[in-house]
């Protein structure tokens, strides 16, 4: 299954949100060259940006983020700040993270290690 078919076949289930089509999702999270090529030969950091996107373009009201970044590079740390900011700004979003990083943007913070 190719990156495109994979968000087609994802938004028969959860519709994506309506500003974008699937190609020009593909093309934010830097995958236009990738986009039919399948997921199975893709880099962990590239099946990390298709999975961003499935979750972030998603036409959700809450958005839950377990190590967002793992195996993304600075660029794709870069492009998952870029996205919460620009895709997130009318959602819930929880993440769960060890890494100061994914979270440096956060307005509240729940920690955990607190209450056991």
């Amino acid at each position: 299954m190719s990156a495109l078919e994979m968000l087609q076949f994802h938004q028969q289930f959860k519709p994506l949100i309506p500003q974008h089509t699937i190609e020009e999702i593909i093309s934010i999270v830097g995958l236009s060259k990738a986009s039919h090529k399948q997921i199975r030969q893709f880099s962990s950091g590239m099946k990390q940006r298709i999975k961003l996107a499935q979750a972030i373009f998603s036409d959700t009201p809450i958005l839950l983020l377990d190590e967002p970044c793992t195996n993304l590079d600075k660029e794709g740390y870069a492009l998952y700040h870029q996205l919460v900011q620009n895709y997130c700004k009318n959602k819930l979003v929880i993440i769960c993270s060890n890494d100061e990083n994914e979270i440096d943007f956060c307005k509240e913070r729940l920690n955990i290690i607190n209450y056991k």
